[in-house]
């Protein structure tokens, strides 16, 4: 038979594009909540949609004999931890907020339920990060099978030395993030995040964390698109340089070295000047409330005790993204 006969050639079919080859046109923006599972945020106080969380299970009876080993302040009673993790959860369903669950095979990582240190979201898919400590490596892998059991996108994994925890990555606009550098994010995951973002049009701002903080996001909280809240004389001087030079206002709360302050600042943005705290801290929220930034509040006495709070137990998915 003749090579030539079109009755054996493959020529001209569908899946060498011919006539009936479909050619996909949208773009993977366009394909999120669509092919891709619902993600993306490009600001930290729009609307929140969707929080990844991971209640508490027997791996925080591993600070029972050495919390140290596990960097948490003090031993940690299991079922109040849970019930408090229990309360939080409800909160957000009571704001509408989906909530999604690692679910990690056991035993896990002592500290797995501090999810927002675990992944950063960008507008369209999330960075894994790869923890600065021995004691937490290995908790992206949880967090990466999730993701993709939930659709959503790892535009990047971390290689070589790099460490980097998502709650050293804040939104400044769309186009702007803002990087802290020190203990948990160093010079290497900066430059592979700078070199991502920039593909996507977005620039990274690194600055110098101080000395003995955990992350970045302990420092700074965004409510509203002009009004950021920054702790007094630790908030790096070009950090709130930037942010006025964006159009924010920030603002400096009574804070000082002691517990209620450490935890006031520790809250996650629901939306436009409202916020998720935690409860029992009248001085702080008392402030918050007296320049117009609405609370809700949920207790963390004992959640507390593993060296986290509201914001650090809580990975962000999706908000509302600019229009």
């Amino acid at each position: 038979m003749s090579i030539d006969d079109q009755s054996q050639s493959t020529f001209g079919t569908a899946a060498y594009g011919g006539e009936n080859w479909s050619q996909r046109e949208a773009t993977h923006h366009q394909e999120l909540g669509d092919i891709w599972g619902g993600c993306g945020i490009d600001s930290e106080w729009r609307e929140l949609r969707s929080v990844l969380l991971h209640c508490p299970g027997d791996e925080l009876n591993a600070a029972r004999d050495d919390p140290e080993a596990v960097q948490m302040l003090a031993a940690v009673d299991l079922p109040r931890a849970i019930e408090e993790h229990q309360a939080m959860v409800d909160v957000y369903r009571s704001q509408n907020v989906d909530v999604h669950f690692v679910d990690p095979e056991q035993p896990c990582q002592p500290n797995l339920m501090f999810c927002a240190d675990l992944f950063v979201m960008t507008p369209q898919g999330a960075i894994l990060a790869r923890p600065a400590s021995t004691v937490r490596a290995a908790e992206e892998r949880w967090v990466a099978r999730r993701l993709a059991e939930l659709g959503i996108p790892i535009l990047k994994t971390l290689t070589g030395t790099s460490t980097f925890e998502g709650a050293d990555l804040m939104w400044i606009d769309e186009k702007t993030a803002m990087i802290g550098r020190g203990l948990r994010t160093n010079d290497a995951a900066i430059a592979q995040i700078e070199t991502l973002l920039a593909e996507l049009g977005i620039d990274l701002i690194a600055v110098d964390s101080p000395f003995g903080i955990m992350h970045f996001m302990s420092l700074l909280r965004i409510v509203d698109r002009n009004l950021a809240i920054g702790w007094p004389r630790r908030t790096p001087h070009r950090t709130v340089r930037v942010l006025q030079e964006h159009g924010y206002e920030v603002r400096f709360p009574p804070f000082a070295d002691d517990s209620e302050s450490y935890r006031g600042i520790n809250f996650v943005t629901l939306g436009p000047r409202r916020i998720l705290m935690v409860a029992g801290l009248p001085r702080v929220q008392g402030w918050f409330e007296k320049i117009g930034i609405e609370c809700l509040a949920t207790p963390t006495d004992e959640l507390t005790l593993a060296a986290g709070n509201v914001g650090c137990l809580t990975g962000i998915l999706q908000r509302q993204l600019a229009e």
